[in-house]
């Protein structure tokens, strides 16, 4: 008998969980459509979460902080920040909670507490919304594409106005393009509508209107005539890559900023988190957002640099194959890739070593780099093999890896993970392009020599810093609280 007692109150406890959820998911969306404030948990997104995803990602969040993280705290807070006028913001509610429980006894309820949390929300409220255009529409264009649409809220911020592609653009090209961006075979469908607009030569996401502009160069365009001002054009097609050829952007009419998706030569090479506000906005027209790999090891080389000293190491990245090599053996430009990509081990090269140093100087001439690609579609993994200056041991290196995550300016790159089990498809669709493995660290007897694995999705995770550091170049990054 007792156990059915017991199975009852779990079925109820798990009702009622669930119904809290329900009105958790209300919340989120009702703040990011009417007043375009975005929750996350501890980094992770809520929006288009259903009721499943939500309670799975607090329990991740209660693992990470190793305290209990309760829908039902999250609710409070959640309906605590809906009562309080602040202006477009992102609040990671996961650390509001979490904050709630350590000072409880200093507040007599969750409003006050937000209230003295967020008291600062205010001070970064005149933002001006951004039109962007891509230029290209690849892989990396798509995703970018998708998660500015998903994310226009109230267009407070990044406005997608036109997509800028080659060749013909008539009924079959628009209805391709439309289909691509609807449906990924990696990363799945796409969470909105898309429909073509044959008359105006658009794409209709979201029911907002996306001009898709055919062009063999840049400076043939004329963006004004879109009603596109003052533009911040991505550039995410690999054709140009030194200052002089992206500077060509820049002579069409309707663009004042540039955002390279490649490493780039002669231009500001930025990992967002790590070293953008080393580059003026205001002073530099051109930006580099690096390479995916360079995203996933200079946060963490940051970390360990910052903390114990890196004497000398070698970066071994396990990465997806491209869409530059051959899906069949056939000739290319480079031997070895010129055999079947999802038949083999592909050895290969990266700069994602020396490239480091452009973000992390002291770091110069430290490092070397290699690459292997390997048959997945996507979801990397790069090996750092390092020397340190200080000796640390595995729950050391842990310790300082994980309070990085937590708090300061790197919670957005490096993701902690706890499972056991990881492997590459677990972090397909992971928005941090770090995710630190922590049950893989490998410390030498010593404390002097670390081998650490970061995974990385080579593909959303980029994509995801592409957006930011578009947002800080826009100068259009709403306050958040982390």
């Amino acid at each position: 008998m007792s156990f059915n007692k017991t199975y009852e109150k779990e079925l109820v406890f798990q009702a009622d969980r669930r119904r809290a959820t329900v009105e958790f998911i209300k919340i989120v969306s009702d703040l990011w459509y009417d007043k375009s404030i975005e929750l996350v948990l501890f980094r992770n997104q809520l929006i288009d979460r259903n009721v499943s995803q939500i309670l799975n990602l607090h329990e991740y969040a209660g693992k990470f902080v190793q305290k209990p993280i309760s829908i039902f705290d999250s609710v409070e807070i959640a309906q605590a920040i809906k009562t309080l006028d602040i202006p477009p913001a992102k609040l990671d509610i996961g650390k509001l909670t979490y904050e709630f429980h350590l000072e409880s006894d200093k507040y007599t309820n969750a409003t006050a507490f937000v209230s003295k949390k967020l008291k600062d929300a205010g001070k970064n409220s005149g933002i001006q919304p951004k039109d962007v255009v891509l230029y290209g529409f690849g892989r990396i264009g798509r995703l970018v594409a998708r998660e500015l649409m998903a994310r226009t809220g109230k267009g407070t911020q990044l406005r997608l106005r036109a997509i800028v592609t080659r060749g013909v653009i008539d009924e079959i090209t628009l209805e391709k393009r439309a289909a691509l961006l609807r449906n990924d075979s990696v990363h799945g469908d796409f969470s909105g509508t898309v429909s073509v607009d044959i008359e105006n030569q658009a794409l209709i996401i979201n029911g907002t209107t996306v001009h898709i502009i055919s062009a063999n160069q840049p400076e043939d365009i004329d963006y004004t005539v879109y009603h596109i001002k003052k533009a911040l054009v991505i550039d995410n097609t690999g054709a140009f890559r030194d200052k002089d050829a992206l500077s060509r952007h820049l002579k069409s009419k309707g663009v004042d900023k540039v955002l390279l998706t490649a490493p780039g030569k002669g231009v500001p090479n930025i990992v967002h988190g790590v070293n953008h506000l080393e580059h003026d906005p205001d002073k530099i027209n051109i930006f580099s957002a690096a390479s995916c790999t360079t995203n996933a090891i200079t946060p963490i080389l940051k970390a360990v640099e910052d903390s114990f000293g890196v004497k000398s190491g070698h970066l071994e990245t396990i990465h997806a194959y491209t869409n530059d090599q051959n899906l069949v053996d056939n000739f290319h430009k480079k031997y070895r890739r010129g055999r079947a990509a999802a038949l083999n081990m592909v050895i290969t090269e990266t700069g994602a070593g020396s490239a480091v140093a452009k973000a992390l100087p002291t770091l110069e001439g430290k490092l070397t780099s290699n690459a292997i690609r390997v048959p997945v579609p996507n979801g990397s993994l790069a090996i750092l093999n390092l020397e340190l200056e200080t000796a640390t041991s595995v729950s050391g290196m842990n310790t300082i890896i994980k309070k990085y995550a937590l708090e300061g300016d790197l919670v957005e790159q490096i993701k902690y993970e706890l499972s056991d089990e990881l492997v590459s498809s677990d972090i397909i669709g992971s928005s941090a392009p770090a995710i630190y493995d922590s049950k893989a660290t490998i410390v030498r007897p010593d404390g002097k020599n670390v081998v650490l694995y970061i995974w990385y999705d080579n593909e959303y995770g980029y994509s995801h810093q592409v957006i930011r550091l578009a947002k800080y170049i826009s100068k259009v990054r709403r306050y958040t609280y982390y």
